[in-house]
């Protein structure tokens, strides 16, 4: 759900304004209402800084050097601006030792040779040039009429010299190339002194992650702490020449009672109103333990606008299911559930909500598992198990589970059509709830006519009544004409909700492609340990281990996105899910660092 706010005007004195800002950032429950002004110049640099530090914490922590020995013997902008030197020095040494790998293939194929002793040859006038030519185009006549040395054949590449008495080029038709200023084997002692230089870089770097991370995300914090109270201050309204001074926030209903007392107690002037229905207020949501696990997928597409309603409660028992039904593996259930129950025992606080979001995932793909009969890609409905010959008309073969994949669509669907109408019923009216009833009548009726036969023959006039709450109840407020018109065109939504139920059939899809791969893993096995003697039982394990690995990673990404996509697609748009809403982020001395 979503926690109401309140909005909160306050007027202070400006020789009190320092203390009380202060008070509001150690009472933490004020978000403050920014007045759309740009930016400062002060504040900008504290944003240019936040994303430099930022950066380069990042880059350190990349290094996989473990901290030791912290120090504190250097600024944080000292650190930066080190670091930052150490990063150019090094990019001018790997652009100088790419140069250098370009040299040295030019010069590698002529080998070493003596730049003098050339010199001295052509001041006796004799003279050395330098070719190269395909191997295909190399005429051996060449070397009757010319004195040719070949000097090297690399990949089909000849180089070869021709020592002649004339300057001129000999007349053949073949490239002639410049002799390299210096012999590979001088290029290549550069090249070692150019890594030596590089390493000797990384070393300085890594000796930095080793001391000063900590340092630098102290100072980080307090920038992101100056930048929250600078931007406080550009967004306070200067009153009575700069003598009063107005700031607006949000603050939850829940969190206001200790803002209240200490207004009261310090005499400060203040107006407290509940949101206009256009005013951008921000979202705070508060769930139960289970539903909150789900709020991080939530966020992934977007925050539900104030007015609305918090959609994380009814979508996250559906992606459990739809997780479990894609995964499939009663064997991969157990392993995903053992797994991160017994990590969460040793990890630090910020994982265990992850983890205990990853057992429930655990449950629901052994749920599944267990009713297809899916056992690490074993298929015990075909298994001849006599421990479980009696629970074989518990699973579900593969055309009742692709029925139950349409059967799960079409429930949450219609649940969304219920939660569109409770939620428009309550943002404009209970006008605005008929349309998405008829819709729900419509889907249950034509259900009933050609499925259930529930109401026997009334199902065509309880069509015809869903009909007619679509098309006179399409948007309620305007004349009778225009609903008419644009609830005929929204019938043609109808091919856009049995789109919307078959979408549903991937559940089954991705369910079946990692229950063939799993038995693909195990019939590899299996002929592997059969076929070769001796090594076939070792690596019969081997090949189970991490094949039913890798598909429990590649089924469990697969399990993970595609039930995003039926949640925030197909039921999004079903209830009705606007979304756009803006975090609530308290002034606070625990600054929240994007």
């Amino acid at each position: 759900m979503i926690i109401p706010m309140r909005k909160y005007s306050f007027l202070i004195f400006h020789r009190d304004y320092e203390s009380f800002l202060q008070k509001l950032k150690d009472l933490g429950v004020v978000h403050i209402i920014e007045q759309n002004k740009d930016a400062g110049e002060e504040l900008l640099e504290k944003y240019q800084n936040l994303k430099r530090f930022d950066k380069n914490i990042k880059f350190l922590k990349k290094r996989d050097v473990e901290e030791s020995d912290p120090a504190t013997d250097k600024t944080g902008k000292e650190v930066i601006e080190e670091l930052e030197k150490l990063g150019k020095e090094k990019e001018k040494q790997e652009q100088k030792l790419t140069l250098l790998k370009k040299e040295l293939n030019s010069s590698e194929p002529w080998g070493d040779f003596s730049k003098e002793t050339i010199e001295k040859l052509q001041k006796e006038n004799v003279f050395l040039h330098f070719f190269t030519i395909g191997e295909r185009s190399f005429k051996e006549e060449w070397e009757k009429h010319y004195n040719l040395t070949i000097i090297n054949n690399i990949k089909g590449v000849i180089y070869f010299v021709i020592v002649a008495t004339d300057e001129k080029t000999p007349q053949i038709e073949a490239e002639e190339m410049e002799l390299p200023p210096r012999t590979a084997s001088l290029v290549k002692q550069e090249i070692e002194k150019t890594k030596q230089q590089i390493d000797d870089l990384e070393k300085q770097v890594d000796g930095l992650a080793q001391k000063y991370i900590g340092q630098l995300e102290k100072a980080k914090e307090k920038i992101a702490h100056e930048a929250e109270y600078l931007n406080v201050k550009e967004n306070t309204n200067i009153q009575a020449d700069g003598k009063l001074l107005v700031l607006e926030g949000w603050v939850p209903r829940s969190k206001e009672q200790n803002l209240i007392q200490y207004l009261d107690e310090e005499g400060v002037y203040y107006m407290a109103a509940t949101p206009a229905k256009d005013e951008k207020v921000p979202v705070l949501l508060s769930n139960n333990r289970f539903s909150k696990l789900f709020e991080p997928i939530g966020k992934l597409f977007s925050l539900p606008s104030y007015n609305e309603m918090d959609l994380t409660p009814y979508f996250a028992p559906f992606f459990m299911m739809f997780f479990g039904f894609c995964l499939g593996d009663a064997g991969y259930g157990l392993i995903i559930l053992l797994g991160a129950s017994l990590y969460k025992l040793k990890a630090p606080s910020s994982w265990k909500p992850i983890l205990s979001l990853a057992q429930f995932l655990g449950i629901g793909t052994f749920i599944f598992g267990t009713l297809s009969g899916t056992l690490f890609g074993i298929n015990l409905i075909e298994a001849d198990i006599p421990a479980i010959a009696h629970l074989k008309d518990m699973f579900l073969d593969p055309n009742q589970m692709f029925y139950l994949s349409m059967i799960i669509g079409l429930i949450q669907i219609l649940f969304g059509l219920v939660i569109r109408a409770i939620n428009q019923a309550r943002q404009y009216g209970p006008k605005h709830a008929v349309n998405p009833v008829g819709w729900f009548i419509l889907v249950f009726g034509l259900l009933d006519m050609f499925l259930l036969d529930i109401t026997g023959g009334f199902s065509q006039y309880i069509i015809y009544l869903s009909l007619g709450m679509i098309i006179f109840f399409s948007d309620p407020g305007k004349n009778i004409f225009l609903q008419f018109g644009k609830g005929l065109w929204d019938l043609y939504g109808i091919t856009g909700l049995f789109g919307d139920v078959l979408s549903y059939i991937r559940l089954f899809a991705i369910g079946i492609s990692s229950a063939i791969l799993g038995f693909v893993v195990n019939d590899i096995a299996m002929q592997v340990k059969t076929g070769i003697p001796y090594a076939g039982p070792v690596l019969f394990i081997i090949i189970l281990l991490l094949g039913h690995a890798g598909n429990l990673l590649i089924s469990s990404l697969g399990s993970f996105v595609h039930p995003m996509r039926l949640t925030f697609v197909e039921f999004y748009k079903n209830a009705g899910f606007s979304g756009g809403g803006k975090e609530y982020k308290p002034f606070s001395n625990k600054t929240k660092i994007d």
